[in-house]
């Protein structure tokens, strides 16, 4: 049977230059390349090197073109569009023209055009405060009389809403109707623990992917059935298609 990865979009983009130092972390196109790259390294580590060998000659490296592949599924929430003022010199902030935004809205457009590939999307709350980068909070801990906060010492606080429910439901649906044999968890949070408990009860094969940090919950690893972190540090020229 198949193999599904489910990623955890706002984990893969922040360990991304971890699994793929040779792409530019900046770029959409690279973005969605890794994500395809991603899918095809699980794969190798799966597949026979005979099942290997004829993927390569028969499909061109496409490994989209053969039924080991399920679907990989980008689960991340569109950014904040809205308008507010920043914390300390109270100037108009429009969020929809920050360099985040604008990445982020461009990283999902090329994320849909990548075969095999269902971007799951939630949402931010629209609620949002404005927190103390820890540097910031280490600045002040440090020396308070010193400190003197400016707008750049703040960054944005808010939740993403629906990413753990939409995951979890997939899953399930995939472990109930036996249409996968092995899923792929590309993620570090605990939040997601139900989702592998869940798929381990139904006899799914879960892999952890933790893009290399140390700081994955302990607990998301007890649950899972190994532990397999993908580094592709030399992608071929012409990369495999999803």
């Amino acid at each position: 049977m198949a193999t599904a990865i489910v990623i955890d979009g706002a984990f893969f983009l922040r360990r991304f230059r971890h699994s793929f130092p040779t792409l530019n972390a900046s770029s959409p196109k690279d973005i969605a390349l890794g994500v395809q790259l991603l899918g095809f390294w699980h794969l190798a580590h799966r597949m026979t090197p005979k099942m290997m060998t004829a993927a390569i000659k028969e499909q061109g490296l496409q490994p989209a073109e053969t039924s080991e592949l399920y679907r990989v599924f980008f689960y991340d929430c569109p950014p904040l569009v809205k308008k507010l003022h920043l914390p300390v010199s109270g100037k108009a902030l429009d969020l929809s023209k920050t360099e985040e935004a604008v990445f982020r809205l461009a990283a999902h457009r090329e994320i849909q055009k990548v075969r095999k590939v269902a971007l799951r999307l939630g949402r931010l709350n629209e609620t949002v405060n404005w927190r103390l980068k820890p540097e910031a909070t280490t600045q002040l801990r440090k020396d308070p009389s010193a400190f003197r906060p400016s707008d750049d010492h703040f960054e944005i606080d808010t939740k993403q809403k629906g990413v753990d429910m939409r995951l979890g439901l997939d899953v399930a649906a995939m472990a109930f109707k036996r249409q996968v044999n092995q899923i792929v968890l590309v993620a570090a949070d605990a939040d997601f623990v139900p989702a592998a408990k869940l798929a381990r009860r139904e006899g799914i094969d879960v892999v952890l992917d933790k893009m290399h940090d140390r700081r994955a919950a302990t607990d998301l690893i007890d649950h899972v059935d190994g532990v397999r972190d993908c580094y592709c540090p030399h992608p071929q020229p012409e990369s495999p298609k999803l």
